[in-house]
């Protein structure tokens, strides 16, 4: 293997020779990056040798009297900024969203599959819009370096463990070229904690949405849009029904017609289903032996009709869609079925949409919103539970500070 220190210290990087300035593609050492354990015993540290401060893999970033900054974020480790990417390839939804609510939406550049990305809530937003078309999608049954040297991106928001174990892509050697040759990475896998390989540190929706706030130097956005959401989590949980009033759910992924359901647990870590955890949804495949969507095995009507939860979500499932677009077809189908219609979820009218899998703070304030709406109409009866219009201010035009 390339030894990466002497990689990144015995040449001025690309960034500064092509662009004389911009991200500083120093550090970066990828820890935990392959099933090998020798690469995880890597430490994330870096030099820079302009100042000679040296910085550990704390999670802490730091700046400097010239204006230079640095992040730090498992897996990876710290990365060092000279000013602000201006061009970001992220990978998952969920970190596109972050970028969009910082103001700097048009700094990404790619996204790994197109399709997943729900952008619905951005209408409701004035002024507030990605052109989706326009991200470069990494995913075409693989994913090629070549993208990444035609992006030429200044970072890459990426957990590059998600390249090597989640979607088996890439090995080490990949990530060393393109970390030398065109940027660093970035990131940490969020929308899920069910994969053996995360044994790394595990970051919340805002821990993450945080650390991409320092990267962008957007900290007065960040705290404004974090003081819109615990507003709202606060006054919806004063008005939450006793725990045990408050339903469960079988969260799962089904298709349009559905006759087997592929299990999604709400427990346990994962930024796309802290809105459930917000309001005390509890998990109904708890104490069955039913596994997440990692390790699971689909399940047909019968096994759902025992287990029998309060509610059903539904997900992957017309999210573009209206709730009355939904109900006459999809919870159609299911009160026709033979046995699809004794679930408790389909008699009670209580079968939604599953939501994004890659869900951002954005999506999180919707989310709260739609599923409290939705799982206790008679308790929030309002509209909007939210600003829209503060949100998109904060968006669009910033903090003054």
């Amino acid at each position: 293997m390339t030894d990466p220190d002497k990689a990144t210290f015995e040449r001025p990087t690309r960034r500064e020779v092509v662009k004389g300035g911009g991200a500083l593609a120093i550090g970066g050492v990828l820890a935990g990056c392959s099933g090998d354990s020798s690469q995880k015993s890597l430490v994330a540290e870096t030099r820079d040798s302009s100042t000679d401060t040296e910085t550990s893999g704390t999670d802490a970033g730091t700046a400097t009297s010239d204006g230079s900054y640095s992040v730090t974020m498992e897996p990876v480790g710290t990365v060092e900024f000279e000013t602000v990417p201006e061009t970001i390839a992220p990978f998952t939804a969920d970190y596109i969203d972050m970028l969009v609510a910082l103001g700097h939406g048009d700094a990404a550049q790619s996204i790994w599959y197109r399709g997943r990305y729900k952008t619905l809530h951005y209408e409701e937003l004035d002024g507030v819009s990605i052109d989706l078309d326009g991200l470069t999608q990494l995913w075409n049954d693989g994913v090629s370096k070549e993208p990444f040297y035609e992006m030429d991106a200044d970072l890459h928001l990426i957990d590059p463990n998600a390249l090597i174990d989640w979607l088996g892509a890439w090995d080490q050697s990949d990530l060393t070229e393109i970390r030398e040759n065109v940027a660093p990475f970035l990131g940490n896998l969020i929308f899920r904690q069910t994969d053996d390989w995360h044994d790394y540190r595990y970051y919340t929706l805002y821990e993450a949405f945080e650390k991409v706030a320092e990267m962008v130097q957007e900290r007065a956005r960040f705290e404004a849009i974090r003081s819109i959401h615990d507003d709202l989590v606060e006054t919806v949980q004063a008005r939450l029904p006793a725990t045990e009033k408050r339903p469960d759910a079988a969260l799962v992924f089904a298709g349009a017609e559905p006759e087997e359901f592929t299990p999604y647990r709400i427990s346990g870590n994962g930024a796309n289903k802290e809105h459930f955890h917000t309001l005390g949804i509890s998990d109904a495949f708890s104490d069955t032996g039913i596994e997440g969507y990692s390790g699971s095995e689909s399940l047909d009507y019968e096994t759902l009709l025992e287990i029998d939860p309060d509610s059903l979500l539904l997900r992957y499932h017309r999210e573009g869609k209206t709730r009355e677009e939904f109900e006459s077809s999809v919870l159609a189908y299911m009160k026709d079925h033979e046995v699809g219609s004794q679930l408790t979820a389909v008699q009670n009218d209580r079968v939604f949409r599953g939501g994004p899998i890659y869900a951002g703070p954005l999506h999180n304030l919707f989310m709260i919103e739609r599923y409290a709406k939705r799982y206790f109409p008679e308790e929030f009866t309002e509209t909007h539970l939210f600003n829209r219009d503060h949100l998109a201010t904060i968006i669009t035009e910033g903090i003054v500070e």
